[in-house]
């Protein structure tokens, strides 16, 4: 139950060129049926395509961004992104949406005592809380939030458990 992002950036500029492409075709064809001068002569594309050469650097550069949006695109469709839903530990198919599972985790750590700020990044494999406290003393206070934490993660019980990273930032007070 690892439900996977969709692409949906991707497929939608690819829609928009080919929906402007067939656009543009079909508004030259329609011009050319009823008899009117059409936006883009074919003459006049197919006089610039003959005139270019191989080596001109626009043929290059156009050459060179083809083929970088199509690795790219090919990139995006193969490579897997960040699973969407977490699956949960047990022996139901159950799932937990990052945002749910980030926005629980950051409560969790921002209740606890002298922690005046929590903000969480859930990566592939690890949890990192940046915590913030306005205490001069902050001896325990890292472990106290890894024990929230933790013990917010055993009621959750994400099948494969990240493993949490505290970064502590104190604001002294100063005279």
């Amino acid at each position: 139950m690892k439900r996977r992002p969709r692409r949906t950036i991707p497929a939608i500029l690819t829609g928009l060129v080919l929906l402007t492409t067939c656009v543009l075709i079909a508004i030259v064809g329609i011009q050319l049926i009823i008899g009117q001068t059409p936006l883009i002569r074919y003459r006049s594309v197919t006089d610039a395509l003959h005139s270019t050469q191989w080596n001109d650097t626009a043929t290059l550069g156009a050459g060179a961004a083809a083929v970088l949006l199509g690795l790219l695109m090919l990139l995006a469709a193969l490579l897997p992104g960040k699973p969407t839903v977490l699956p949960l530990a047990g022996d139901m198919d159950a799932g937990v949406t990052r945002s749910s599972l980030r926005n629980a985790l950051q409560s969790t750590a921002g209740s606890v005592d002298g922690v005046s700020r929590a903000k969480l990044k859930l990566g592939r494999r690890t949890i990192v809380a940046h915590i913030r406290t306005d205490r001069t003393n902050t001896v325990g206070l890292t472990d106290a939030v890894r024990a929230a934490l933790d013990e917010r993660l055993d009621q959750v019980t994400p099948l494969t458990r990240p493993a949490v990273k505290i970064r502590l930032h104190a604001t002294r007070n100063r005279p």
